[in-house]
């Protein structure tokens, strides 16, 4: 399952997988996450809060993640990764071969540094 929350103030879509995702999640997040980009143009930022990545249920899920990647990464401009999972740091250096978006890691714990570096802070 994948959680997600939209900071309409801020612009940020939050995204919290827990346990294993699946195609029904990228097509939840897209349909709460699309109306906002269609009205103001773009996200400041998509974080990825989780403590370990929980990987995909199925191939399908793994597709439609891609989908969801490449269907929104030119509408984002800054991706953090707020993990302690090595997938976090691997996906942080892989990442910007694929996405116009800047990219940081934060260790799982540093939820508000990750906001804030977000919406532009440091």
């Amino acid at each position: 399952m994948l959680n997600v929350q939209l900071d309409e103030d801020q612009g940020i879509a939050i995204l919290e997988p827990d346990g294993e995702l699946s195609k029904e999640d990228f097509e939840t997040a897209s349909r709460l996450i699309d109306p906002y980009i269609e009205e103001h143009d773009a996200l400041n930022g998509i974080m990825i809060h989780v403590r370990t990545f929980p990987g995909w249920d199925s191939f399908s899920s793994l597709v439609a993640h891609l989908k969801f990647v490449k269907e929104h990464h030119q509408k984002v401009a800054r991706i953090a990764f707020a993990t302690d999972s090595p997938i976090g740091g691997i996906a942080a250096k892989i990442a910007p071969h694929f996405v116009n978006a800047e990219i940081k890691r934060f260790a799982f714990d540093e939820f508000e540094a990750a906001r804030t570096w977000i919406v532009g802070g440091t």
